[in-house]
């Protein structure tokens, strides 16, 4: 199997680190929700090394993942579980979750279940970073975004750009409010939330 690589990584890795290394510079254990190739998680594990950087995937996307993991064999990053947001997910808690690029993948009741598991498995007190596009008030916040939402419905209906306001009202009823919303490039947000309560 040839290791995975997803040139987006490359080109985000570095703006997104910057953001974690402020929003997570006190947390511990990190669960990150999608974990792709595994690119980020190498990036962000190798400039982090006071974090725990859990990956998780779903089953088909474990291989991948666990190639970048051994060849980086970093301390910090522990085999990639598997996690499916309609199944079974990871028993620890974790001070930090993070998630890019998913969003606008999964379905809506997909995106729902994410955020009702969430706080199973945080602590009172964790952060919620989640990186991708968002649309604000129903609206796309540039031409090239709502271009890439007519591409994601041509390859699946369940898929699309979703709304800041729907999120954050997971995101309340799960017991985290949003704390910042910082722009990034390619018109794409993090968007990061604290729990609560």
């Amino acid at each position: 199997m040839e290791k995975p690589s997803a040139p987006s990584c490359e080109r985000n890795r570095d703006v997104i680190l910057d953001v974690l290394r402020t929003c997570f510079a006190d947390r511990r254990r990190v669960l990150e929700i999608g974990s792709g190739t595994g690119q980020h998680a190498v990036h962000f594990a190798a400039a982090m090394p006071w974090l725990t950087w859990q990956c998780s995937d779903r089953a088909e996307g474990l291989p991948g993942i666990r190639m970048w993991l051994d060849e980086a064999a970093l301390p910090n990053t522990p085999a990639p579980v598997e996690l499916d947001v309609a199944g079974r997910w990871p028993s620890h808690d974790f001070d930090a979750v993070f998630s890019a690029n998913t969003l606008h993948i999964m379905s809506w009741d997909e995106v729902e279940l994410l955020f009702d598991h969430l706080a199973s498995v945080t602590t009172e007190d964790a952060v919620l970073a989640i990186y991708g596009p968002f649309n604000y008030q129903g609206r796309y916040t540039s031409e090239s975004n709502a271009a890439f939402d007519d591409w994601l419905q041509a390859r699946g209906k369940h898929m699309r750009i979703r709304d800041a306001e729907a999120v954050d009202a997971l995101a309340e009823v799960a017991g985290f409010d949003l704390i910042d919303d910082i722009a990034m490039p390619a018109n794409n947000r993090t968007r990061i939330w604290q729990r609560t309560r």
